[in-house]
């Protein structure tokens, strides 16, 4: 996969505030840091869409989180201001023939709410586009949270390219 090693280890943006934002790839382990924010989203997710808590706790998404970053399988931008994490975006490899091929699917997205509308967003996404660029992906998917409660999210992604590709996300757990 060798991605990760091809870019320098971090990038610098600055952020309305002038404040210093590293947003860097995130290694295994990293999983703890990585996995909180995650569930931070979830929490914020099921809050504001007033539905039921989903997802597994922490120690599940933290064992979970350090196999796929072991194993290639996934991969998380971390956004930092020094020790403090600002958010976390998470990608993964995927084909569709409908897509023409190879793509990438954003997982998860968050930006810590103090956060939100200073830059720190783009500069995530901008480094999972550059992936995309480079492993040739015909395409970057999503799916956003619940409309209307997120309505905010999806200004952002479409401000950033991405448009409304139809449909509605399902799942299919193993029992």
């Amino acid at each position: 996969m060798g991605d990760r090693m091809d870019e320098p280890p971090a990038s610098l943006c600055n952020a309305p505030d002038s404040s210093r934002v590293h947003c860097r790839w995130a290694d295994a382990a990293e999983a703890e840091q990585v996995a909180a924010l995650v569930g931070l989203l979830l929490s914020e997710i099921s809050d504001r869409a007033a539905v039921p808590a989903f997802g597994p706790g922490l120690p599940e998404l933290t064992q979970t989180l350090r196999k796929m970053l072991e194993h290639g399988h996934y991969q998380a931008v971390l956004a930092t201001n020094g020790d403090q994490l600002l958010g976390v975006a998470t990608v993964a490899q995927s084909h569709a023939l409908y897509a023409g091929g190879t793509i990438g699917v954003i997982q998860e997205f968050y930006v810590d709410p103090a956060h939100r509308s200073t830059g720190v967003g783009s500069q995530m996404l901008s480094r999972i586009q550059a992936l995309a660029e480079r492993r040739g992906w015909h395409a970057l998917e999503l799916c956003t949270p619940p409309l209307p409660a997120f309505d905010r999210t999806l200004l952002f992604y479409a401000a950033h390219g991405f448009n409304p590709s139809g449909g509605r996300k399902m799942r299919w757990s193993r029992p």
